[in-house]
């Protein structure tokens, strides 16, 4: 899994942003879900970290519906 910055983003097409949006939930499924079942993460900051990959993928998706 590829945690992007917003320059990365933008250079993705938009069938590689619902790609990379839909890895990132199931990723973020995961870590919650060893998380919630007791386990110390191995890296706190991870889901948030997460997060925050997949608001910038949603506001260049909605950026470009904006733009069409």
């Amino acid at each position: 899994m590829a945690l992007f910055r917003a320059r990365d983003v933008s250079q993705l097409s938009d069938v590689e942003l619902v790609e990379q949006i839909d890895k990132l939930r199931m990723d973020l499924i995961q870590y919650r879900g060893k998380v919630s079942a007791g386990g110390a993460p191995e890296n706190p900051g991870k889901i948030g970290e997460i997060r925050r990959t997949i608001a910038r993928i949603m506001t260049e998706q909605n950026q470009r519906k904006s733009r069409a």
